[in-house]
């Protein structure tokens, strides 16, 4: 079924529209979505997207297109939820202000639909002119699913890749955020933000993400129109739903796996697709060969099969419930202890209790999990938190004398709250009192340990 170049304006209307919509009415003002608002419109996308689908079931011959639109895009969700763990570590890398990081994602879609659709329009060139360019996009689905299989490195620095290197070395930055501006001026000199780094990590990545998903959706199918609108529904969206499943990433340990098995079934589909068209002279003397066709309706009950049983094993495991415990502890200390929020208090006290929720798991972990706790070339857990401690101590502290920190987050940073103490210990051994020298020394391993931890 073709496509009528009317169609495809309304189509791209259409997404423009979400877009400014979204950038008008959520991101334009920072702030920190609430759950509700995430779970409302991350349905409202969805609803959306399937609404879509459903208009292209009915209206094409024998189903076929919306067969094709619904394994395309369930794939590309599944892709771009696993996609949004990275996201995650990049802006906990650079310490994005939560509220801004609505931005950043809204950023991250924006530049991923451009170079998508950029990879979409090469794509379908290649396969109009070469039908060997099966083989080249099953291969590189089958490597990737290797890859996915291999242990993970848990600390990559994502934020630190060659592209943030380079614009570290020939351009001005500074490590401190200016509100969601780009640029800022210190020392007379105008310099980039973290924010406009920040922007360029998650650029960069969507470029490395397009290179499997855009292989794994052609080898659903060749309708251009289809790859199009069914990676961009799985886009849109994306950024109410990381604020929705914030905390559950962690748990979808065997995520990786499921999305393996998808890659390498739909690079096995596509060199038996490659293989029936085969024109290529080395193989069965460029005649087809003979051999079994994957039905896209097969396609979506092995997709759906494969996720389903993914989730739920992630869920009950075990092993999921303590690696997402002590990753979020992880994360949720560091960001206490670096913390540049505008809503500096309140989420200070939200990262704060779910930082003792996840320590009260973890201190009832069996102790196979121990390996968990300590990570190598990192900063040991229990040092994190010990730190996290001391600053929340003493954050009670000058809430209790009416010292509002948010206007002097300085003197919360540990390297402060530690030489405050020396300085007390000091004091007092000048005043020849030992014991009250002793009385005051201030130890990060364990003082400032909230009662409730």
């Amino acid at each position: 079924m073709s496509i009528s170049p009317l169609i495809w304006i309304i189509t791209i209307v259409v997404i423009v529209g979400l877009l400014a919509f979204d950038y008008i009415y959520h991101v334009r003002k920072a702030h920190i979505p609430t759950m509700r608002e995430a779970a409302v419109w991350s349905a409202i996308y969805v609803g959306i997207a399937v609404i879509f689908g459903v208009v292209l079931w009915f209206f094409s011959d024998g189903h076929q297109m919306g067969t094709e639109y619904f394994a395309g895009y369930i794939t590309e969700k599944a892709l771009s939820v696993d996609n949004l763990f990275v996201f995650l570590v990049i802006m906990t890398s650079f310490r994005v202000p939560r509220e801004d990081q609505q931005k950043v994602l809204l950023f991250g879609i924006t530049f991923a639909i451009i170079a998508r659709t950029g990879m979409i329009a090469g794509g379908a060139a290649i396969i109009d002119n070469f039908s060997w360019a099966f083989y080249f996009f099953g291969l590189i689905l089958l490597l990737t699913a290797g890859n996915m299989l291999k242990p993970e490195d848990d600390e990559k620095d994502e934020a630190n890749n060659f592209i943030i290197r380079i614009a570290k070395k020939l351009l001005p930055t500074t490590d401190h955020y200016d509100g969601d501006k780009l640029f800022t001026m210190e020392n007379g000199k105008r310099v980039m933000t973290p924010m406009l780094l920040v922007m360029v990590a998650i650029g960069g990545t969507d470029i490395l993400f397009a290179l499997d998903s855009i292989p794994a959706i052609f080898g659903l199918t060749q309708n251009t129109y289809i790859v199009f609108t069914a990676t961009v529904f799985s886009l849109l969206g994306l950024r109410q739903l990381y604020f929705l499943i914030d905390g559950l990433l962690d748990r979808l340990v065997y995520l990786s796996y499921g999305l393996a098995a998808i890659l390498a079934f739909i690079g096995v589909k596509l060199i038996l697709h490659a293989l029936h068209e085969n024109e290529l002279p080395f193989i069965n003397d460029g005649e087809a060969v003979p051999v079994v066709e994957v039905t896209t309706q097969l396609s979506l009950t092995v997709i759906i099969g494969i996720l389903v049983i993914t989730v739920i094993a992630s869920l009950v495991s075990r092993k999921g419930r303590a690696k997402a415990a002590v990753s979020s502890a992880r994360r949720d200390a560091d960001s206490y202890l670096q913390m540049t929020y505008t809503s500096f208090e309140s989420e200070r006290e939200r990262i704060y209790r779910r930082l003792l929720e996840n320590e009260q798991t973890i201190a009832n972990l069996p102790e196979k999990y121990n390996d968990l706790l300590e990570e190598r070339d990192q900063k040991p857990l229990s040092q994190l938190l010990a730190e996290a401690h001391m600053v929340a101590e003493k954050r009670i502290s000058d809430l209790e004398k009416g010292v509002r920190t948010d206007t002097s987050p300085e003197g919360l940073e540990v390297t402060a709250i530690q030489a405050a103490g020396a300085d007390a210990d000091h004091a007092a051994g000048a005043s020849g009192s030992d014991d009250s020298a002793g009385s005051h020394a201030v130890d990060p391993e364990t003082t400032g340990r909230d009662d409730r931890a």
